[in-house]
């Protein structure tokens, strides 16, 4: 019987995908994060203290939330608990709370109560866990993609502390994968080496990502295991095949691109209006709500220093909405350009504003008489 368990788990390990197998194991193998790591930094010295209470992990994918969530739970000797939002139900969180209430009673053990994705949660299941992360009984960590201070409930932000993850720079995703080609828990039974410029562009294409990298690398290595045994800049490239941008049309990454489009057309900066708008078509936005920005910009950032603009990207925006992608990318490019070389007045803006404050704010004016209509019946009386 322990004979067939070791094997049922020398295959689920073998089957287990590179990213996972090169999850650190101590927190000097962690990657990444120095700025909530390093010495002197909030959570460092929450976990030097041994006071990690309700944390909320917030960044992309690929940054080492998960790992991170294991890693403290181990530094702090807690009962590791995983919850994935997308899955569980009401019963199975109140399971984990009563199961760590217990462990508390029975032997003063805490648990580490990690939720992934916990954005998904509604609001009920959120407000469950309220009483027993206001009272001690988990440590509950919540790794999400999304803001958590618009994803999650008020009470439970209040009651925690949000860590925002950053996305892993050029030299640590390096790092990683030349650690993953020599550890024997990654590809170094394969004997297989890779070329400095493959690894480089593995890295480029991987925006941060830990994940997507690794993964990447161990396609490459799979690849060409009975042949070359050798991954080079053509291999590294065929592994990748399409790169994949992140997007979420609710998120913040679809606020923040939209938001860099505008500012750059404001600043009259047509090669970074242009990046930024091949971000968005490329991530998939709806080339509509790009034509309606640019409407928008038209009147609010150009105005009357040339009103051409405004009939501009009106027409774009026509022309989108009949044309579509891909052939409204050109249509979108020339009114993007068109509006970022523009002169700049916001004019208009700001005198409507300061028109709708007076409206608000001081007593109403009655119509002079000279400015009155006269075609109304009575109006000579």
């Amino acid at each position: 019987m322990n004979l067939f368990a070791a094997q049922e788990d020398a295959h689920r390990t073998n089957a287990r995908p590179l990213a996972a197998r090169m999850r650190p194991r101590s927190l000097d193998e962690f990657t990444g994060q120095s700025h909530l790591l390093g010495d002197g930094q909030l959570l460092r010295r929450m976990l030097d203290a041994d006071r990690i209470g309700s944390v909320i992990f917030y960044g992309p994918p690929g940054t080492g939330k998960t790992s991170l969530a294991e890693l403290i739970a181990r530094h702090t000797d807690r009962c590791f608990r995983r919850l994935n939002a997308t899955m569980a139900g009401v019963k199975d969180v109140r399971g984990v709370l009563e199961e760590a209430r217990d462990r508390l009673a029975a032997d003063g053990r805490q648990t580490v109560c990690f939720i992934d994705e916990i954005h998904r949660f509604s609001r009920s299941q959120q407000d469950i866990l309220l009483p027993d992360v206001e009272d001690g009984s988990i440590s509950l960590i919540g790794a999400t993609t999304a803001n958590p201070f618009f994803s999650l409930v008020a009470p439970l932000v209040s009651r925690s502390q949000i860590f925002e993850f950053r996305e892993l720079a050029d030299d640590e995703i390096t790092g990683l994968l030349n650690r993953a080609l020599q550890d024997e828990r990654g590809l170094a039974s394969f004997g297989i080496s890779a070329d400095d410029d493959a690894v480089a562009l593995l890295v480029r294409l991987s925006d941060g990502d830990a994940r997507r990298a690794l993964t990447a690398l161990e396609i490459a290595v799979l690849s060409v295991v009975d042949s070359k045994r050798h991954v080079d800049l053509d291999v590294a490239r065929e592994s990748v095949q399409q790169r994949i941008l992140r997007f979420d049309p609710f998120g913040d990454d679809h606020y923040d691109v939209a938001s860099a489009f505008i500012k750059s057309i404001r600043g009259s900066d047509p090669d970074a209006a242009l990046y930024w708008l091949a971000r968005m078509l490329e991530s998939g936005e709806d080339p509509r709500f790009v034509g309606r920005r640019l409407v928008i910009a038209a009147s609010e950032d150009i105005g009357n220093a040339d009103p051409q603009a405004l009939l501009i990207a009106t027409a774009a925006l026509q022309a989108t909405e009949t044309i579509g992608m891909p052939e409204c990318r050109i249509i979108l490019s020339q009114a993007t350009t068109y509006l970022a070389c523009s002169p700049k007045s916001n004019a208009a803006y700001t005198a409507i504003d300061v028109a709708l404050e007076d409206v608000r704010s001081q007593s109403v004016l009655p119509v002079p008489i000279h400015l009155r209509d006269r075609h109304y019946e009575g109006a000579k009386r």
